[in-house]
């Protein structure tokens, strides 16, 4: 996927692939509603994803690597 914008199909499978976050395309389009999702830009009525977006989202989402359970945020 060396695109530089993803349609929301391919905007799921990219989270999928690269990062193991799976996202139905519909909750992609939810959150285009009503927010907390990754941030798009609409050609037409089209929405399009970048991947910097998504990875940016995505790094947010899964906040930082821990080695043990005492490590976890509350």
């Amino acid at each position: 996927m060396n695109r530089p914008r993803l349609r929301r199909s391919l905007a799921a499978e990219y989270l999928e692939l690269r990062w193991g976050i799976t996202v139905a395309v519909q909750t992609l389009a939810k959150w285009a509603c009503t927010g907390g999702g990754p941030e798009y830009q609409r050609l037409n009525r089209t929405p399009l994803y970048s991947p910097a977006a998504l990875d940016a989202w995505a790094i947010k989402k899964l906040g930082k690597p821990v080695t043990n359970t005492s490590q976890e945020e509350s």
